[in-house]
């Protein structure tokens, strides 16, 4: 027994406020009831049950003011709504005095309680006016004020009519038509403000509790109507009726509030075009008129009826007239809601990127600007995709958008909420980050590039995605675009460095980017001014080293800075696209430089002399047919000839692979040069028709040492053999790296160990005296058939 009732719902006990509250009126309102058969002699027990009411009740308003779940408007309503109670104590007191100070109980209500009672209604009605409901506009105001002045009209004349004109107030001198209709008025003037906001909306206040405060108006104003018929019993008021009705539904009215404190705001009532309350007044009006003229009959009956029926035709077509209005509105509102989502879309597409979804190049330069005019200190961040015109070319421009649209959202994810992300266009992102030390801003960066550099698999697809980052920190001088003009530059530079890292802006970098200019605009002058020249690198067989071809190199003599390493300008040209015609320049020079070789040195001429031709040159409208025209008026063999192309050449694009196919139908030899440092080596070997393959240096390194290097070296020989074609180690730089590629079946093979690049006359020099030799028949029989392929 003892453990079943453990598990018993603990009871809830009472509130002594509301069994205190129900318990007075209770006695109140039986006290009264029973005075309407019995005669009480001294009724000073209910007066002083009323105040006692009042205070309960101003108790309740206060304590759900105090209410912390409430918001700041509703928890203020209640504290006016208590401050109106605590006036209806003295009130009720004045009311008490007023009917028991006489010589017999009087019903009289003096100018004193009149005033307390105002100032309590006045403080009423501001609370419910001011409340976060409908806006008020002026002509709301208006409407507000004609209802209140017709319902006011019709409602003293209608009480007038059917009640207090019917009524002998001689016995009563303490009570008087006036003063019923007066309490009647403004009875119905405070139900009429109490519907109205009910109806239009009450922020967030409980709209049961509204309902609540409603219905104890509405019970207290019908208590006022019962004034003419106890007036024969002066020791009965009808403020014993009014008052503890009106607090007992204010109590539950503030209790329901409290409960209620965490349910959702009320949905806001639908705005009302037009109001019945002043169409109702005038119909009960006219239904009173007509009834009173009805038995008379003849012409003041007919004058009455046509009344009526010309004020139902207008009024029918006013309500017409509002329901037209109405529809209009409505075609207005759905005009100007699709107008605002039309806005809202064409302000989104200003201020972002259409393809990404992130901030574009315009919202970015805003936020910076702002950022700056704040003071605030922040790190602008420019992104750049290494290789993207690659994925573009090779896959198609549809896989380079889903890359980029993953690279957009994968730096979306990770950044902080008040860092910023946009996408200036193309490749090129920029991010801006606040509040960051240089060393929060590395950690920060590193994190990011893992994630973003992470594989992206689209379909069948896997590409790694390289970034270069430059990256600035704001000054307090500095604008949006000298800003994004710093971190272009520190980009550039992380390009430069290797690519895939990110470089903070250094001052230098605008001195060596002013040195970049001015030696740009030098080299587009060198052609012209005689200042390039060949070197020829010799290529040799192994193991006696004799000459099987030469390799052409291009330098720059500089009239100030003297000679220019090839890995200064070389990219310099590459980057303005100046590339093309220094390319064309070296295939002209060293066509015209092997003609010579073949009509002056006969048999003893280099059999093979190869050209370095870039993307760029590779990209270029009819340079098949421009090769063709070069060897054509030199009058050079095609079979002479080698096109050296690097694997990221070739891969770039579709159509640089097709130039490369109809080069090698001309007859010219095509050698992939530095292979095995860019991707998908070997799946370009089954596509691309090459005849010789250049290992890389960074292989032929390891070539003595046990090492992968080695294992490469190795594997590509047997390599080659099986797919016909010629491989020649690049930058053998000892006699032991000559031995081992020999030994590992290595026939050709260049680097400084043989020979440097030389002038011409030096080449001619070695051509005379260098034995033995290959023929140029059994060099040239390296490449392949079609039907090889």
């Amino acid at each position: 027994m003892h453990v079943q009732s453990a598990f018993r719902p603990a009871r809830r006990r009472p509130d002594p406020a509301l069994v205190a509250a129900l318990g007075l009126i209770t006695f109140v309102m039986g006290w009264f009831v029973t005075g309407l058969w019995h005669v009480w002699g001294q009724p000073m027990l209910p007066w002083l049950a009323i105040p006692a009411l009042s205070a309960l009740t101003t108790y309740e308003c206060w304590r759900t003011s105090c209410c912390a779940g409430l918001d700041a408007d509703t928890r203020r309503f209640w504290g006016r709504l208590g401050l109106a109670c605590v006036i209806l104590v003295p009130g009720a007191l004045s009311t008490m005095y007023d009917a028991l100070s006489g010589p017999v109980p009087s019903q009289l209500i003096s100018v004193r309680t009149q005033i307390l009672f105002g100032c309590a209604l006045a403080l009423v009605l501001t609370a419910l006016l001011r409340l976060p409901s409908w806006r008020r506009t002026s002509g709301d105001w208006l409407r507000f004020g004609l209802d209140t002045g017709i319902t006011m009209i019709i409602a003293g004349t209608l009480v007038w009519h059917y009640s207090l004109s019917r009524i002998d107030f001689s016995s009563s001198p303490t009570a008087t038509p006036p003063s019923v209709i007066v309490t009647v008025i403004v009875a119905a003037v405070s139900l009429v403000t109490f519907v109205k906001v009910a109806f239009s909306g009450a922020g967030r206040l409980d709209r049961g509790s509204l309902y609540l405060l409603s219905a104890g108006v509405a019970m207290a104003a019908a208590a006022g109507t019962i004034a003419p018929f106890i007036l024969d019993r002066p020791y009965l008021s009808t403020g014993m009726v009014a008052f503890p009705v009106a607090e007992i539904a204010t109590i539950v009215a503030a209790r329901r509030q409290r409960l209620r404190r965490d349910a959702p705001p009320p949905a806001r009532p639908v705005a009302r075009r037009f109001s019945l309350v002043p169409y109702l007044s005038v119909g009960l009006l006219y239904v009173a008129v007509l009834r009173f003229v009805a038995p008379a009959g003849g012409e003041v009956l007919l004058l009455a009826l046509a009344a009526t029926a010309v004020t139902v035709l207008v009024v029918l077509r006013q309500l017409t007239t509002l329901r037209d209005n109405a529809r209009l509105l409505d075609t207005v509102d759905a005009s100007l809601t699709q107008l605002k989502a039309y806005q809202k879309q064409l302000d989104h597409q200003i201020t972002h990127d259409e393809l990404t979804g992130i901030g574009n190049r315009s919202a970015y330069a805003d936020e910076i600007s702002a950022r700056l005019a704040a003071g605030e200190p922040f790190v602008v961040a420019l992104l750049d995709l290494d290789d993207f015109k690659t994925v573009n070319d090779r896959y198609g421009h549809s896989t380079g958008d889903a890359l980029l649209r993953t690279i957009s959202r994968r730096l979306h994810d990770r950044l902080r909420p008040e860092d910023t992300v946009a996408r200036l266009g193309g490749d090129e992102f920029t991010l801006l980050l606040p509040g960051l030390s240089t060393a929060e801003t590395d950690g920060l960066l590193r994190e990011l590039l893992t994630v973003v550099q992470a594989p992206v698999l689209e379909g069948d697809l896997e590409m790694v995605p390289r970034i270069s980052v430059g990256l600035t920190a704001s000054r307090p001088d500095d604008t949006a675009g000298e800003l994004l003009r710093r971190a272009d530059v520190a980009m550039y530079a992380a390009k430069t460095a290797g690519g895939g890292r990110w470089t903070w802006f250094d001052p230098i970098m605008d001195q060596l980017a002013a040195d970049d200019a001015r030696l740009a605009a030098d080299l587009r002058q060198a052609i012209a001014r005689d200042e390039l020249f060949l070197l020829y690198q010799p290529i040799v067989e192994l193991p006696h080293g004799g000459l099987a071809g030469v390799e052409a190199l291009v330098r720059w003599r500089h009239p100030k800075h003297g000679l220019i390493s090839p890995g200064v300008f070389i990219p310099l040209a590459e980057r303005n696209g100046y590339i093309v015609e220094v390319g064309r320049w070296v295939v002209e020079q060293a066509v015209q430089q092997a003609a010579r070789w073949e009509r002056e040195l006969g048999p003893d001429a280099p059999a093979k002399v190869s050209v370095n031709v870039s993307a760029r040159q590779l990209g270029e409208p009819g340079f098949p047919a421009e090769m063709a025209a070069v060897l054509s008026a030199a009058g050079l063999d095609p079979a002479r000839l080698v096109v050296e192309v690097t694997e990221t050449a070739v891969l770039g694009t579709g159509v640089a692979l097709e130039v490369v196919r109809a080069l090698a139908a001309q007859g010219l030899s095509i050698a992939l040069d530095d292979f095995g440092t860019g991707q998908s080596s070997l799946s370009l070997l089954v596509h691309c028709p090459v005849s010789w393959l250049k290992v890389d240096k960074s292989f032929v390194d390891g070539v003595t040492t046990d090492s992968p290097q080695a294992v490469i070296v190795d594997s590509l020989i047997g390599i080659t053999e099986g797919l016909r074609m010629q491989a020649v180690a690049e930058g053998v730089e000892t006699a032991e790296q000559a031995e081992r590629l020999h030994q590992a079946g290595y026939r050709f093979a260049q680097g400084f160990h043989f020979a440097r690049p030389m002038s011409e006359a030096d080449i001619e020099l070695l051509a005379t005296v260098r034995e033995p030799r290959r023929s140029p028949a059994d060099l040239g029989s390296v490449s392949r058939t079609p039907s090889s392929r």
